[in-house]
């Protein structure tokens, strides 16, 4: 876990003092838990049926009427991505 916090984290953003350090730390930590995919539980493809999924030539395959949409994460060092309905 030490060396995950420095190497996707630490080695990116300059702390200015132990409270910021803290923010940061706990940003980070939340979108580890929650937000970025871990290799031992798959790539973190939304669950459906397979007809709801639109073809794809390349990649995942997304669901009709979707798109993908991201979040920033510690002011754009990380994103965290999910399927929002299109607008009509």
């Amino acid at each position: 876990m030490i060396g995950t916090i420095r190497r996707e984290c630490l080695d990116w953003v300059i702390p200015v003092n132990e409270g910021h350090l803290r923010h940061v730390l706990l940003e980070w930590v939340a979108h580890y838990n929650r937000g970025r995919p871990h290799a031992s539980v798959g790539p973190g493809i939304p669950e459906g049926s397979v007809s709801d999924l639109a073809p794809a030539s390349h990649g995942h395959p997304i669901r009709v009427g979707c798109c993908v949409a991201a979040e920033p994460i510690l002011a754009g060092l990380h994103h965290e991505y999910r399927l929002e309905r299109k607008a009509a």
